[in-house]
């Protein structure tokens, strides 16, 4: 059975598989976390098997919660999944809505929940292969300016998110949903 994830469609939010919201462009419940040991994020490089984006660099998780899912847990669960990331206490940083092409016939049209955590230098990362190529900690001030020299490196919602939310996700984190 494909994975069905929350999806508008004729203004009510029902459960809709994952490919077919990508390909119709619904706007859709997502989330995304940045991991930060002090002025340094952990982002990841999307797997090449990935159906939209691969091989591209992302913050340190994105993903959608499955239905009936709070943000919160998908977060969690989605850290370990992607990457063997556990026990991180997540902050709720704040909500942003985004729409981008992101290739082969796909729109992101996303309502997201972001997340922040703070780390230490010697977090355990496992990346599963299945989706994540290759990660590394990068200085927020570098990554921006990888960002703007050479943005087709990147997801469309890294960019947008650093471009238009970067006080938002570095701001004081909230209680966690």
């Amino acid at each position: 059975m494909q994975e069905k994830i929350p999806a508008w469609v004729d203004g009510r939010l029902v459960p809709v598989e994952k490919l077919e919201v990508h390909r119709r462009g619904l706007r859709h419940k997502a989330v995304s976390v940045f991991v930060l040991e002090g002025t340094r994020v952990l982002i990841q490089k999307r797997a090449a098997g990935k159906y939209h984006t691969p091989g591209l660099w992302a913050n340190t998780c994105c993903t959608h919660p499955r239905w009936e899912e709070t943000a919160l847990a998908c977060a969690g669960r989605r850290l370990d999944e992607e990457l063997g990331i556990g026990g991180l206490s997540l902050g709720h940083v704040g909500q942003v809505e985004y729409r981008a092409d992101v290739g082969r016939g796909m729109v992101e049209h996303e309502l997201v929940e972001i997340f922040r955590a703070e780390a230490g230098p010697d977090l355990p990362v496992r990346p599963n292969p299945q989706e994540v190529e290759a990660v590394r900690w990068v200085e927020l001030d570098q990554l921006t300016e990888e960002v703007r020299r050479e943005p087709e490196r990147f997801t469309p919602w890294l960019r947008i998110y650093l471009a238009e939310h970067l006080d938002r996700i570095l701001g004081p984190a909230g209680p966690c949903d």
